[in-house]
C-alpha cells in the first residue's frame, strides 16, 4: 500500500539530497490529488481552535440556494429575450454580486444589468428566495460552535431585506450575534466591503488584528475578499465553487462537510 504525505509535511521535513528526486516526484504527483485525497489530508491538518469568530457566507455555505437563483436568473434573462438552458451557466450566479454577474456573464452593461438585476429581484422577493434549503450538518455545527463559546457572524453580498427573510425562514437566525449584508443598490456588493462592515459594526478590529477570525464560504469571492481585509478563510467543498476554485484563491483551510470545524475544538 502505498503512503502519500500532505505537501506541508513534505516541504517542512528536512530530506538528504540522496532522496530529493524522489521528493520532486511526491510534489509533482501531488497536483494530480483527486478530491477525496487532497481534503482528507487537508481536514486532518485543520485545526480551527484557535478561531473565535465566525464569520459565514449565506448562499452555497449555509443554504443550497441555487434552485431559487437559477430561476431567477432565467427569469430575468426571458425579458431580455435570452433563453438559457444552461443550468451550469446559470449557478455561476451564485455567490457574486447580481450587477457583476449580468455584466461579466452576458456582457450587459451598467445599466443593462441594472435592469436585469431588477426583474431577477421582481420573483426573487415573492418565490425564489424559498426556493432554497439548509445544508445537512449546519444546524448541528453551529449549535456546536455556540455552546463552545464562538461568536457566529453572516457576511454575505445578498441585500440584508432578503438575507433576514432567508435565516428568519429557515430558523438560522438564532446562531447568530450579528448579520450583515448589501444594500438594494450593491454599493456595499463586494465581499470585502461586507467583511469590513461587520468588523466595524461589531467592533472587532482588536480580533482581526489577532488572528482570530475566520471567513466560510464556497467562493473565489470570499477567499479574495478575507484575504483582503487580512483574515484567515475557510472554503467548503459542499458549496458551488469547487476544490479547483478553492485551491486557485488560496484557501487557508478546505473542508468537505460542516461539522469538519468542529475537529479540535474544546
Amino acid at each position: 500500500m502505498s503512503l502519500i504525505f500532505p505537501r506541508s509535511v513534505l516541504l517542512s521535513v528536512s530530506v538528504p539530497q540522496v532522496l530529493y528526486r524522489c521528493r520532486r516526484v511526491l510534489l509533482r504527483g501531488m497536483e494530480n490529488y483527486d478530491k477525496l485525497s487532497y481534503n482528507f489530508f487537508m481536514t486532518q491538518q485543520n485545526d480551527f481552535s484557535a478561531f473565535t469568530h465566525f464569520f459565514w457566507d449565506l448562499d452555497g455555505t449555509l443554504t443550497e440556494s441555487a434552485p431559487g437563483i437559477i430561476n431567477c436568473v432565467r427569469y430575468a434573462l426571458e425579458s431580455f429575450g435570452i433563453h438559457e438552458e444552461d443550468d451550469d451557466k446559470l449557478r455561476l450566479f451564485v455567490g457574486p454580486p447580481l450587477m457583476y454577474s449580468f455584466s461579466h456573464f452576458y456582457g450587459f452593461d451598467e445599466e443593462k444589468s441594472r435592469q436585469a438585476m431588477n426583474k431577477y429581484r421582481e420573483r426573487f422577493g415573492v418565490k425564489g428566495l424559498y426556493e432554497n434549503s439548509v445544508y445537512d450538518g449546519i444546524h448541528e455545527t453551529l449549535t456546536a460552535l455556540k455552546n463552545d463559546g464562538k461568536k457566529l457572524y453572516i457576511a454575505t453580498a445578498k441585500p440584508e431585506i432578503y438575507m433576514f427573510k432567508i435565516i428568519r425562514h429557515f430558523d438560522l437566525e438564532k446562531y447568530f450575534d450579528f448579520a450583515g449584508g448589501s444594500d438594494l443598490e450593491e454599493t456595499r456588493s463586494e465581499k470585502h466591503k461586507v467583511i469590513d462592515y461587520v468588523i466595524e459594526h461589531e467592533n472587532l478590529e482588536e480580533e482581526r488584528k489577532s488572528g482570530k477570525i475566520l471567513m466560510i464560504g464556497d467562493r473565489k469571492h470570499d477567499l479574495i475578499g478575507a484575504h483582503k481585509c487580512g483574515i484567515k478563510c475557510c472554503g467548503c467543498l459542499w458549496g458551488y465553487g469547487g476544490l479547483e476554485e478553492l485551491k486557485e484563491y488560496k484557501a487557508d483551510y478546505i473542508i468537505e462537510k460542516p461539522q469538519d470545524l468542529l475537529k479540535s475544538q474544546t
